[in-house]
């Protein structure tokens, strides 16, 4: 029997097994603007706190979670019309489809509170699987910060900035 991905909110007791997907992701440092050197503390309340309205998810198979989504309004006041979230997926997840649902539900969750659009600020030029996940679902590439993102290698390369009207 294939399994199946199911997005689901986030509860509290998933945070042991959410904290090693954000951990392999920024420790990697090739695919989020996150410090390499994250505490567990720090990334609870980065990745917990999304704002008025905001919301965390778990995609899981079964009781495994295969990735983790934040996501909230982009900006406050005039700007809080945009949406825009966040992913992290763990590198034995990764071509499963846990990214597409993740993304999915969060477009979903982003027009059913009454977003007009999403953007995202910060995608690693490099992170090409993204890039064409989000593309293959509307965003475009609405420019690129040259140079903003440092590697592990010490190689900089830009961020992507990117938009889906909703």
């Amino acid at each position: 029997m294939a399994s199946k991905i199911i997005v689901r909110d986030y509860d509290d007791a998933d945070w042991p097994a959410v904290w090693p997907v954000i951990e392999e992701v920024v420790r990697a440092g090739d695919t989020f603007p996150f410090p390499l050197d994250l505490t567990e503390q720090e990334a609870r309340s980065i990745w917990l706190e999304n704002g008025p309205g905001g919301r965390v998810t778990v995609a899981v198979d079964g009781d495994r979670v295969l990735g983790t989504a934040k996501m909230g309004r982009n900006r406050p006041g005039p700007g809080s019309h945009v949406a825009t979230a966040s992913y992290m997926v763990s590198a034995e997840a990764r071509g499963r489809g846990a990214g597409r649902a993740l993304v999915v539900d969060s477009l979903d969750w982003a027009s059913e509170s009454g977003y007009a659009a999403m953007q995202f600020n910060a995608v690693v030029a490099t992170n090409t699987g993204a890039v064409k996940l989000y593309e293959s679902l509307g965003f475009t590439v609405v420019g690129t910060v040259p140079r903003a993102h440092e590697l592990p290698s010490g190689e900089r390369v830009g961020l992507r900035i990117m938009h889906v009207d909703l």
